[in-house]
């Protein structure tokens, strides 16, 4: 389903029928007005459907990448339809999680079809009494084990490269591949 020119496009408000009735009857008015009617439809058409527009489920194939766009959700042109229609749907629940284990967890179940368990320590800590001792030292690498969500192998390079776009650029990322499900 694209967007292009639908012929024969009748407008749901001809403007021939809202002229006051002196103009009713001239030939010439109606042909004039008729003329913006086929300008106007198609305008008139997409406002009407603009909910549908933004509706990942709905919208026109063409129309998807721009929607896309709008919610930042990352699309691979080589997706099927229906994936690249779900990542739109799913991009602001997925920015949610962004920057936390699960939402590393679940972009990599959806993107790389890998199960994963995200090994980072933490960083966090707190105190009761002023003048506490600090933490240990902070954490510096990020180790992410995957092992296969499906019969197809792990793509490697692919979760490595997904793994260290989804870590902070202060820590290292590693990638463990683990056989089996565990």
């Amino acid at each position: 389903m694209t967007r292009a020119a639908v012929p024969h496009l009748l407008s749901r408000y001809p403007i021939g029928e809202r002229l006051p009735s002196l103009y009713a009857a001239d030939d010439f008015a109606q042909r004039f007005t008729s003329g913006l009617d086929v300008v106007l439809a198609p305008i008139l058409s997409t406002l009407d459907n603009l909910a549908e527009y933004l509706d990942p489920r709905l919208t026109p194939e063409d129309f998807l990448a721009w929607l896309a766009d709008w919610v930042a959700a990352d699309l691979a042109p080589d997706w099927p339809e229906h994936a690249r229609r779900s990542a739109v749907a799913e991009a602001v629940a997925e920015h949610r999680w962004r920057g936390t284990a699960r939402g590393l967890r679940e972009q990599l179940l959806r993107h790389a079809n890998v199960h994963a368990r995200v090994l980072d320590g933490g960083g966090v800590a707190w105190s009761t009494a002023s003048g506490g001792a600090l933490p240990d030292g902070p954490i510096r690498e990020v180790v992410v084990e995957v092992w296969p969500a499906g019969p197809e192998p792990v793509d490697e390079p692919r979760v490595a490269a997904l793994v260290a776009a989804a870590c902070p650029v202060h820590l290292r990322s590693s990638v463990r591949v683990l056989s089996g499900e565990l």
